[in-house]
């Protein structure tokens, strides 16, 4: 968790009755006077989660839609304590705002992580429940009535006392002047009518009929296109380049520059400015990183690695117990440079005046996107008004706004509306990439097999040092070691500890799972190797070690029982497992792979997911995200790394770092266990059972040990 970024009593603060007609979150100290000051001057200011007016019920969505299916099961929760249908509940992006939309897991007002139904579980449903107690007391009190007596049915309110009934819409300038409940009972599990039933998503019919307006489709009057050239070695300057030529082609407007290292042609339209971007022939100065190579990063994690690092966990002198062991073994792993490459690449609309800006782009961080061009433009913040769009997909690239950060540098001083696209290979090529992993493991077992210790020392680059400095603290990366510091197993002596060591001519960010998608895959495998070197079924050997974790052992039993693990499979042909407790989630994976002696190409055959995310919105989006997650996980493993040659990254397109083709992907079945625990993240979690299970797989059919990621390389 991120803490002290924001302070919690700000956000608090933020989270209060407001609105449009009635808009509302959970309390405002002085909401008496508030609610009275705007009754009598007229609409409240929308300023939290629910809003309602004549134009009906709309959820004031405090997270982003990536195609997570975010916006579907908040508008379940905030229907579900309304009273309402889901048909009924209309969705809108937040604007930037800290005060009101900061995540209270993240401390900043950003989706990523897979907390966004765990941070709002409670404060949505809160916020809707509270609009409805409102609600029904202005209809009590028009009535002269007893609110208890009243009842809620697709928004609207009955008496069955008279058979009088009133809209939401009715009510709602009444209901901003009635109190704001302390106390709000919220609906038990059993009375739910929407929440754990299989809805459909809101916003698919506006994205299949092609409504839907993602970031790279807007459109504004006289609005131009640009699009740029950024060096490709960090660091690295332009040393020439032909504007003459540039200017010569048909459609281009303007050149500009940010420093010495980006520039971008603007036109009439993409074609023009892609063809005066090639015409402008730029030669450029690598710096100080042209010599950079994976090779070179690689050696350097290695001779860090052998260091001692920040220590996160030492329980019980783990070493001593190792040394002592009958059966010890050791290993290295290694997880690779990863880009993210959504199918939609970076983009952003820019329109800069002398007073204000607007802004229009798909992003994860709308405060930071605010503060981006407010910084470049020396506006105040709250003069850039930012429009959050749709995302053709961000897996953590949109929670950086390096891009929009470079837009309004090129685009300062032109005062007219330009698109900004980043082509294909530029986005791939100046990514912020998943970290390089470097890990050092072993273990010692005792005679009857049982782990008796256990050391792991993580070695990469730190994402939280640079994008959330107060929570690096005293050289500890939390994300770095999540799921390596702590385990679903039984472990009494563990070692662990961080070396952070930072790669030349790279950015590194977070990807689709984050740290567990690196240390799941090394736990995962090392447990396997455990089992093999103590001649163990992995199945049996993992049940041993999980006497303290019912919900683990579940999730691994109902994977087991229905991939039918014991069975007999045809010679070729293994299973793998990778078990795993990270966002919040249980989730166990046994993949089925197929490795023929005259094909070096791995077949996927079946993947069987057992998932307990506890109390469950949606099961079709926990389906949806397993299927998409696991396939995510799993092109990655198999396929994917970024390497360096002279500064400068190799993979430019689909082409070289290719993505899972439809007739690759395997039979996947889930199975959701139920039950009411507070829920967790789905988002993320098949992503970081992938790796481990395919590694372990190939071991079960041919014997070769994967350590080192991709499988196409290994």
């Amino acid at each position: 968790m991120i803490k002290n970024l924001y302070s919690r009593r700000s956000f608090l603060k933020g989270t209060a009755l407001a609105t449009g007609g009635l808009l509302l979150s959970l309390e405002l100290p002085d909401a008496g006077r508030t609610r009275a000051a705007l009754a009598a001057t007229g609409p409240f200011i929308p300023n939290a989660f629910v809003k309602i007016d004549e134009q009906g019920v709309t959820l004031i969505m405090p997270h982003t839609e990536v195609g997570q299916g975010i916006y579907t099961s908040s508008a379940m929760m905030m229907a579900e304590e309304l009273e309402l249908d889901l048909a009924q509940v209309k969705v809108e992006a937040a604007p930037p705002d800290m005060s009101k939309y900061m995540d209270p897991n993240l401390y900043d007002q950003a989706t990523g992580g897979s907390t966004s139904t765990r941070s709002d579980w409670m404060r949505l449903r809160q916020a809707a429940a509270s609009a409805r107690i409102m609600l029904v007391s202005a209809a009590a009190a028009r009535w002269n009535a007893d609110a208890a007596t009243l009842t809620v049915e697709r928004g609207v309110i009955h008496d069955p006392a008279t058979g009088k009934q009133l809209t939401y819409a009715d009510v709602a300038p009444d209901a901003a002047a009635q109190p704001v409940p302390k106390d709000v009972k919220l609906k038990e599990p059993s009375q739910f009518r929407l929440i754990g039933t299989n809805a459909k998503r809101v916003d698919t019919a506006h994205k299949v009929n092609g409504s839907a307006t993602y970031g790279i489709d807007i459109r504004q009057p006289g609005m131009k296109i640009a699009t740029l050239a950024v060096s490709p070695v960090k660091g690295g300057k332009i040393a020439s380049m032909d504007e003459a030529a540039c200017k010569a082609v048909a459609g281009v407007i303007e050149i500009v520059k940010s420093g010495d290292d980006a520039v971008a042609v603007v036109a009439e339209h993409m074609w023009s400015a892609k063809q005066g971007l090639e015409a402008l022939a730029i030669n450029w100065d690598a710096g100080a990183n042209g010599k950079v190579t994976l090779d070179a990063i690689v050696d350097k994690m290695n001779e860090a690695s052998k260091s001692q690092g920040v220590v996160i966990r030492n329980d019980k002198n783990a070493q001593a117990a190792i040394d002592q062991a009958p059966i010890k073994l050791s290993a290295v792993y290694q997880s690779p440079f990863l880009s993210h490459s959504p199918l939609e690449p970076l983009n952003c609309t820019l329109h800069i005046r002398d007073d204000g800006a607007e802004l229009w782009v798909g992003t994860q961080v709308p405060v930071r996107a605010q503060n981006a061009v407010a910084s470049v433009t020396g506006l105040p913040a709250d003069k850039v008004v930012v429009h959050n769009q749709l995302m053709g997909g961000a897996f953590g690239r949109r929670l950086d706004v390096d891009s929009i950060e470079i837009a309004a540098k090129l685009l300062k001083n032109i005062r007219y509306p330009v698109k900004m696209v980043w082509t294909r290979e530029e986005d791939m090529t100046h990514d912020y990439y998943r970290p390089y992993y470097y890990d050092r493991v072993a273990a010692g077992l005792d005679e009857k097999g049982k782990l008796v210790g256990r050391t792991h020392r993580v070695t990469g680059s730190s994402i939280y040092a640079r994008w959330a400095a107060p929570a690096f603290k005293n050289g500890i990366d939390p994300d770095a070691v999540d799921c390596a510091a702590e385990t679903p197993y039984d472990e009494d002596a563990v070692l662990t500890d961080y070396v952070r060591q930072e790669p030349d001519g790279m950015n590194t960010s977070w990807w689709r799972g984050v740290g567990p998608t690196h240390n799941v895959f090394v736990i995962e495998s090392f447990v396997d190797e455990m089992a093999h070197q103590s001649k163990q079924d992995p199945l049996e050997f993992r049940r041993r070690m999980l006497t303290r974790n019912p919900r683990a052992l579940a999730v691994l039993n109902l994977a087991a029982e229905k991939a039918g693990w014991g069975e007999k499979l045809p010679a070729g042909r293994g299973r793998g497992i990778s078990l795993q407790f990270a966002f919040g989630t249980y989730l166990a994976h046994i993949l089925e792979v197929e490795v023929k002696a005259d094909d070096p190409e791995v077949r996927l055959v079946r993947s069987v997911i057992a998932v307990d995310c506890g109390v469950t919105i949606n099961p079709d989006t926990v389906l949806a995200q397993m299927q998409g997650g696991v396939i995510f996980g799993l092109g990655a493993a198999m396929f994917n790394k970024i390497t360096l040659t002279d500064g400068a990254v190799d993979q430019t397109n689909f082409d070289t770092y290719r993505v899972m083709r439809i007739n690759e992907v395997p039979k996947i079945e889930v199975y959701q266990i139920h039950n009411n625990e507070a829920p967790g993240g789905v988002g993320e979690a098949a992503t970081a059972a992938a790796a481990g299970a395919l590694a372990n797989a190939i071991f079960a059919a041919t014997g070769n040990r994967i350590r080192s990621l991709p499988l196409a390389e290994a």
